[in-house]
């Protein structure tokens, strides 16, 4: 028992350290201009779409029916847009900057907050049921971890947030993936019931970041060319997550 708790606790922090990967975009580019940058948030909008409909769906609807499970992705859908109201309502009147980021920035930081969670908890517990299997999971999930991390820096840098920053509250996101797998460690049983809830739930989460928060950004691009491009690279975003289903194993 102590050797699943040693090991699922060393293989969430490697999976949240991946949140720094933005030092590697900074440093092959550290002025990264906005038409790459909007480049990395076609890609992450590919990565939420993609990890929504190829990873997280399936898995919701292994465990509850269509109905429970449309229940859960409309109340994901729902919560996203109240916390943006009150995001609004605080900010309404302060102009987009780097000292005051657009909103969509922190919905993406929520977001990417309840999937590492949920990846901690899938993690926890695949180790306690076998340690190969643990290790087979944590793979897999660094594996689709890499390119949604670099997308969400892009989204984070592009919404007016200053690199570093972005690293430093990417990285708080990712701490989540520890917290979760002390929760399935603990609850041990009973993290299926718990995951089987919030699995949903992050789908109507990245449903709406990624419909209603970041595909108007792309919206505004007036370059047909450039809107190609974009719509090609959000494919390739949704193509590699769906790739990565072959080596989900948990």
């Amino acid at each position: 028992m102590e050797e699943s708790w040693m090991l699922a606790l060393l293989s969430v922090t490697v999976i949240s350290l991946i949140s720094l990967i933005g030092v590697l975009v900074l440093s092959i580019d550290k002025n990264i201009s906005k038409r790459k940058l909007m480049y990395l948030v076609s890609f992450s909008v590919g990565g939420l779409l993609g990890g929504a409909f190829f990873h997280l769906l399936p898995e919701s609807l292994e465990k509850y029916n269509v109905k429970v499970v449309s229940v859960f992705i409309l109340s994901g859908i729902f919560v996203s847009f109240f916390i943006e109201m009150v995001l609004n309502w605080r900010h309404c009147h302060i102009p987009t900057s780097m000292d005051h980021p657009h909103t969509f920035v922190y919905m993406n930081l929520i977001g990417d907050g309840v999937h590492n969670f949920i990846d901690g908890l899938i993690v926890g517990g695949a180790f306690l049921v076998d340690i190969n299997l643990g290790f087979a999971t944590s793979l897999a999930i660094i594996l689709h971890e890499i390119p949604q991390e670099i997308g969400d820096y892009g989204v984070l840098v592009y919404g007016g947030m200053r690199p570093r920053k972005a690293l430093y509250l990417n990285l708080c996101s990712g701490l989540t993936a520890i917290f979760g797998a002390l929760i399935a460690l603990a609850l041990n049983n009973f993290v299926d019931v718990l995951t089987g809830y919030l699995l949903p739930f992050a789908v109507g989460n990245f449903l709406y970041i990624a419909g209603s928060d970041l595909v108007p950004e792309l919206k505004d691009e007036k370059d047909l060319g450039e809107s190609l491009i974009q719509l090609f690279v959000m494919i390739v975003g949704v193509i590699l997550l769906y790739a990565l289903t072959f080596v989900e194993l948990h």
